[in-house]
C-alpha cells in the first residue's frame, strides 16, 4: 500500500499497519508545517541553554530576572480552569503503553498522564502505537486482551486525560523534515491535536498537557505561540488547550510567574518535578566542586534548596490562579513483603501529609494502590473543595539565593550510594534499550530522570574525586571496579542488553564533558 507524504517529508521507520494509520498524509502535513514554523526558534533556544550553560560554568550566579520585574509585580492571573481539570487531587502517570493506560485510566485517580517522555522508550513502534492508544483512549474504544485471557476495558468513570510530549531538546529520527530529524516536540503534541482535540471538545473536555523540560519563560512563550497556531489551523477556539509545566529544572524555578505569564491563557498549572528537578541541580553545577550532592537518597524534599522551589511553586500558583501540584510517590508497593511496603507508605504518607498542609492542590503517584492513601489525604485537606487555591501562602518569601543554594547539610557519599547509582542506572538503561521507559527497579518505579540522578552524581563525584564517608576518593577505578561488581550481579537472558548498558554508563561517566542527557547517545542505540 502507496503511503502519501508531503512534499519534502520522509518517513525512514519501518511502515507498519500502525504507522499508515497514524501518518496519514493531512496529519503529516499538519506536524511538517509545525516544525517548519517554529523549529529555528527552537535551535535559537537551544542554543541559548548552551550559552547558560558556559556562564554557569565560569561561575554565574543566576537569580530573578530583573527584566521581567513588572510581570512578576503585574495584576494578572491565568485562564480559569475546565470543569474536568479543576479536582486534581491525585494524579498518575504512566508511558502510552496499552494496559497500563487503562489501568492508570480506571485507578480512581482524577488525572492521568499519558508519557511520551521520561517515561516512554521512544522506539519507533512506542511512539506509534503510543499515539493510536491515546486516540481509543480519549473515544473510549481502548481495550487489551492480555496472553491469559483477562479483558481490560474502561470503567464508565475514568481520570481526565493529559498528554506529555517529549522536551524541546529531543527529536524524532524517524520522520525527516527538509532532510532534517523533526522536532519531538512538535511530532508528539502534533499529531496528538490533530487526531484528538476536536474530539476532546466533542466530549466537553480539551487537548491538555504536560510540558517537560523548560529552563526559561522564552521556551514557555514558544509553546504558547505553537498552541495558538495549531488551535487556529484547526478551526477550534483560543484556550481550548491547557498545560501544566513541570518545574524540573532549577532555571525555571526561577522564573515560575514568567512561565505562567506566557502561557496565561493556556496555563493549568505547575507540577514540583522533584526528580528531574534534582538532576538539574547537579548538571547545572555540575563543574562546581562546592556544589557536590550527597548519596541520591539523602537529597529530599525536606532539605533547604528543594523545599525552598516547592513553597515558592506554591505560592506562584495561587498568587496567579493556577494548580500547584506536587512531586512524584515513585514507590510500588510489594505484595511479597508487607514489611517494605509498610514503611513506604508511611514514607509517602508524610510526603503527601506535607504537600497537601503546603497548600498543594494535588500530586502525584506512579501506581495504582497508592490512589486510595492520598485520596484520603487530600480529601482531609480538601473536603468537597476541587482545589485550595485561596491558600495564597503569603507567609513564604523565598529569594534567588536559597533557590540556588544547592547541598544537604550533614550529607555523605558512600560506597553504598555509587554502589546504588550505578546498579539502578546499568538496570534502566537496559530496560530503556529493550523498549521500557518505565522499569520496577528496587520497590521503585524509575524513569529516564533517575536514571539521570544516578548517572550525573557519578560524573561530578569521579570529576572532582568526591571523598567517601570513609576518606576515599571516588575514582575512574572506583568507579570502574564497582561497575564490573554490580554488572556482574545482573546479567540474565539473551535479551538482556547489559553490555551495552555499562558501555554506555562508561560514556556518560567517564567522558571528560557532561553529557547533557543520557538519551542522546541512548536514542542512537533504538530502533
Amino acid at each position: 500500500m502507496t503511503v502519501l507524504v508531503p512534499p519534502g517529508v520522509v518517513i525512514t521507520g519501518a511502515m507498519t499497519p500502525a504507522v499508515r494509520e497514524v501518518l496519514t498524509e493531512p496529519a503529516l502535513a499538519f506536524v511538517a508545517d509545525l516544525h517548519r514554523r517554529f523549529n529555528p526558534r527552537r535551535q535559537e533556544l537551544l542554543a541559548r541553554r548552551h550559552a547558560r550553560q558556559q556562564a554557569l560554568d565560569a561561575g554565574e550566579q543566576p537569580g530573578f530576572l530583573a527584566e521581567t520585574q513588572a510581570v512578576r509585580q503585574g495584576d494578572w492571573s491565568v485562564a480559569s480552569a475546565p470543569a474536568d481539570l479543576d479536582d486534581r487531587r491525585v494524579e498518575i502517570t504512566g508511558p502510552t503503553e496499552r494496559k497500563m493506560m487503562i489501568n492508570a485510566l480506571n485507578s480512581g485517580a482524577k488525572v492521568f498522564m499519558a508519557d511520551f517522555e521520561d517515561a516512554l522508550s521512544p522506539t519507533w513502534e512506542n511512539v506509534i502505537q503510543g499515539q493510536i492508544n491515546c486516540s481509543d483512549a480519549v473515544r473510549r474504544t481502548i481495550e487489551f486482551q492480555n496472553p491469559d485471557g483477562r479483558a481490560y476495558t474502561l470503567n464508565e468513570t475514568v481520570a481526565t486525560l493529559l498528554v506529555r510530549p517529549r522536551g524541546w531538546h529531543l527529536v524524532e529520527k524517524h520522520v525527516l523534515v527538509d532532510g532534517a530529524a523533526i522536532s519531538g516536540s512538535l511530532f508528539d503534541f502534533g499529531l496528538y491535536m490533530f487526531r484528538n482535540a476536536k474530539e476532546l471538545l466533542a466530549r466537553d473536555s480539551g487537548p491538555y498537557f504536560y510540558l517537560p523540560k523548560l529552563e526559561s519563560h522564552l521556551e514557555a512563550r514558544l509553546w504558547n505561540e505553537v498552541f495558538t497556531d495549531a488551535q487556529q489551523t484547526l478551526g477550534i477556539p483560543h484556550g481550548s488547550i491547557r498545560a501544566t509545566v513541570l518545574i524540573e529544572t532549577i532555571l525555571a524555578a526561577l522564573e515560575m510567574e514568567e512561565i505562567l505569564y506566557e502561557l496565561r491563557d493556556h496555563a493549568a498549572g505547575l507540577n514540583a518535578g522533584r526528580w528531574d528537578y534534582i538532576f538539574s541541580a547537579i548538571k547545572k553545577f555540575a563543574n562546581r566542586q562546592e556544589l557536590i550532592l550527597p548519596d541520591r537518597g539523602q537529597v529530599t524534599m525536606t532539605v533547604p534548596f528543594m523545599r525552598a522551589y516547592t513553597e515558592l511553586l506554591v505560592r506562584t500558583c495561587h498568587k496567579r490562579g493556577a494548580h500547584a501540584i506536587g512531586g512524584m510517590a515513585a514507590f510500588i508497593p510489594n505484595r511479597r513483603d508487607p514489611v517494605v511496603t509498610e514503611n513506604a507508605l508511611a514514607k509517602v504518607r508524610e510526603d503527601k501529609e506535607r504537600e497537601s498542609r503546603d497548600g498543594c492542590d494535588g500530586t502525584w503517584v506512579a501506581h495504582p494502590d497508592l490512589v486510595p492513601l492520598v485520596t484520603e489525604i487530600f480529601d482531609q485537606v480538601l473536603g468537597d473543595r476541587p482545589n485550595q487555591k485561596d491558600k495564597l501562602r503569603e507567609d513564604v518569601q523565598v529569594s534567588s539565593d536559597r533557590i540556588i543554594a544547592v547541598g544537604v547539610p550533614g550529607g555523605q557519599i558512600t560506597e553504598t550510594g555509587v554502589r546504588l547509582n550505578v546498579s539502578v542506572a546499568l538496570q534502566y538503561l537496559n530496560a530503556w534499550l529493550n523498549g521500557n521507559g518505565a522499569a520496577a527497579i528496587n520497590n521503585l518505579m524509575e524513569d529516564a530522570a533517575t536514571a539521570e540522578i544516578s548517572r550525573s552524581q557519578l560524573w561530578q563525584w569521579v570529576r572532582h574525586g568526591a571523598k567517601l564517608d570513609d576518606g576515599r576518593p571516588v575514582t575512574r577505578d572506583l568507579y570502574s571496579r564497582i561497575r564490573e561488581e554490580e554488572l556482574a550481579k545482573l546479567g540474565g537472558s539473551s535479551a538482556q542488553r547489559y553490555e551495552e548498558s555499562a558501555e554506555l554508563l562508561d560514556k556518560l561517566v567517564l567522558s571528560d564533558e557532561f553529557v547533557e542527557f543520557l538519551t542522546f547517545l541512548a536514542y542512537e542505540l533504538l530502533d
